[in-house]
């Protein structure tokens, strides 16, 4: 090849390789395979100065059919994530230890082993088992001062009394004698109860301290140490009645104080820096019918001994989550579900305007706060949930979990909807736009209905929408009357009337798709699963507009599942 040649081939090389780089790195659409290969991520915790965060990676193996969870370290101002467990232990709930040394989690090592507290050196190292309780824990604390666990266990079964293990997997028979008898996730329900305890490393057995035939919850551990506030439903009969309220338990000789007692539910306690007084979630009035119909929920603080509720949100109509003071400022951070957003908000522990942390449209699904640092499990439309800092309301990523099951993979674009149902109610509808979306074209379109019904869509990654925009259908997911994230009365749109006022709102979301030109109002589907199936068992009997249904873990005959649900005072 003499020079010209040479050159003349150089140069048509040169000019084609970027067609060919584009032509090779064209996003692909979304396949199933994609979506099994995604980790999620979650439980973010920051070491107490503030320069690592660990947190939970779970991943599915799809040939063993399970799941595995396995913890992470991180530094906080970004760089290589390292693994602090093996994939197969199953390992949850990273705490830090107060002196910043060690790094314990929850996991349950060999075959039939139970869920104990291990904890693992910083530095390196074998892991060491802190806990041996027969029956295994439900969740862990450190003390402030790092010499105490906080331990949460149900009471035992027989077979967790006994050193025979040869007939504990003999089924045995359900003795139902509560009218709570089921629950979602858990199943049949007996007498057996969820008391905190707290066990002293080296010890033998850890003490516990809150006894009786009731279920006790979000234990966190006083400033000094000396005692532990929770939430429990101490009435009468706690299966007939929603309300539940806070209580204190002292260390040294297990005394009790109630701090609350409103009609409704008191949960979330978060104590101030001084130990002085509890902020934590407060309804104003009692259930009506457990979570689905929770009245409105405020943000509130109360003087340890005084019970006496002072609103720090009363004109605040929006769901509340996770209030957590901040030891740096004194503030109160918190999460706050709004018109398909999950905000990171705080506010001062005197009351005021709610802050509002971020202005992007995201999903925040957990934070943590220590060393002055703050960091937040946040998910995005085009991205899952991987872990962020903010600083000045400005985030940086920190994980990039996702990256390797979504290489190459096309997102499909993500827009909120407003428009008006029948009666002129205000509502809003997510569009998951089909890939190559043209704005000439109508398309194929999938009503996709939310569970709950208190819930919402939000502006976070939904793997289904993504799926089905990858086969090049317009999906629509409205969130109707029932929803939260739009107020009380909204909310409330469903009681007694299921399948009206919600019916009426998703058959707006379809018709204002078609009037703005991306849905085929002659190709629709509907679907959802949960309420999100009940709602589509009574669209299809309302009108015939849809060609096919998909309704998942639903019912068909309301009376039919009267007695055999967990909501038995529906």
């Amino acid at each position: 090849m003499n020079k010209t040649i040479a050159t003349k081939f150089l140069l048509t090389l040169l000019c084609t390789l970027p067609f060919m780089a584009a032509a090779q790195q064209d996003p692909r659409p979304l396949t199933i395979e994609d979506l099994m290969a995604l980790d999620s991520v979650s439980d973010p915790q920051i070491s107490p100065d503030g320069n690592w965060v660990a947190y939970v990676v779970r991943s599915r193996d799809m040939e063993e059919d399970e799941s595995n969870s396995q913890i992470w370290m991180i530094p906080a101002g970004g760089g290589t994530p390292i693994a602090m467990t093996a994939v197969d232990s199953s390992a949850s709930e990273p705490r830090w230890s107060p002196d910043n040394s060690f790094l314990s989690f929850k996991a349950s090592k060999g075959e039939d082993a139970k869920t104990q507290v291990w904890s693992l050196n910083r530095l390196g190292g074998e892991a060491v088992q802190l806990t041996k309780v027969n029956q295994g824990i439900n969740s862990h604390a450190w003390s402030p001062d790092g010499s105490r666990l906080l331990l949460v266990i149900s009471d035992p079964r027989p077979a967790d009394l006994t050193e025979d293990t040869d007939d504990d997997d003999r089924p045995m028979p359900h003795v139902i004698d509560r009218m709570q008898f089921k629950q979602d996730n858990i199943g049949y329900l007996d007498r057996r109860r969820r008391h905190i305890y707290v066990y002293t490393p080296g010890d033998e057995e850890a003490i516990q301290l809150t006894h009786g035939d009731y279920d006790d919850s979000d234990p966190v551990w006083s400033p000094d140490g000396q005692s532990i506030a929770f939430v429990s439903d101490r009435s009468e009969d706690p299966d007939l009645h929603y309300g539940t309220d806070i209580f204190i338990v002292q260390i040294d000789d297990h005394s009790l104080t109630q701090v609350t007692s409103n009609p409704g539910r008191d949960d979330s306690p978060t104590f101030s820096p001084d130990g002085s007084s509890i902020a934590y979630i407060t309804a104003t009035g009692p259930d009506v019918g457990g979570s689905a119909l929770t009245p409105t929920r405020y943000l509130a603080i109360t003087e340890i001994g005084a019970d006496q509720r002072r609103f720090l949100t009363p004109n605040l109509d929006r769901n509340i989550a996770n209030p957590e003071f901040s030891t740096e400022d004194g503030n109160i951070y918190f999460r706050l579900q709004d018109s398909g957003v999950d905000h990171f908000a705080m506010i001062r522990p005197t009351g005021g305007d709610v802050v509002r942390l971020m202005a992007d449209d995201v999903s925040v699904r957990d934070f943590a706060m220590s060393g002055g640092r703050t960091v937040l499990a946040m998910s995005r439309p085009d991205r899952p949930s991987e872990i962020y800092t903010i600083e000045d309301q400005q985030v940086q990523r920190l994980t990039h979990v996702s990256d390797a099951a979504l290489d190459g993979v096309a997102r499909a674009e993500v827009e909120k909807l407003r428009f008006d149902s029948a009666d002129g109610t205000p509502v809003e509808a997510f569009l998951v736009k089909p890939l190559n979306y043209s704005a000439d074209s109508s398309y194929p379109t999938i009503l996709w209905l939310h569970g709950g019904p208190a819930s919402q869509f939000t502006f976070g990654y939904n793997e289904i929408a993504q799926l089905y925009a990858a086969n090049g259908y317009a999906v629509i997911m409205p969130n109707p009357r029932g929803s939260t994230g739009y107020g009380a009365e909204f909310a409330h749109g469903t009681v007694a009337a299921w399948g009206v006022n919600d019916y009426a709102d998703v058959m707006a979301a379809i018709d204002h798709g078609i009037d703005i030109g991306i849905v085929d109002g002659e190709r629709i589907g509907v679907g959802g699963w949960s309420y999100g199936g009940i709602l589509t068992n009574y669209v299809i009997t309302q009108t015939q507009r849809f060609k096919a249904a998909m309704s998942g873990a639903s019912l068909g005959l309301v009376t039919a599942n009267y007695g055999h649900d967990q909501y038995q005072l529906m």
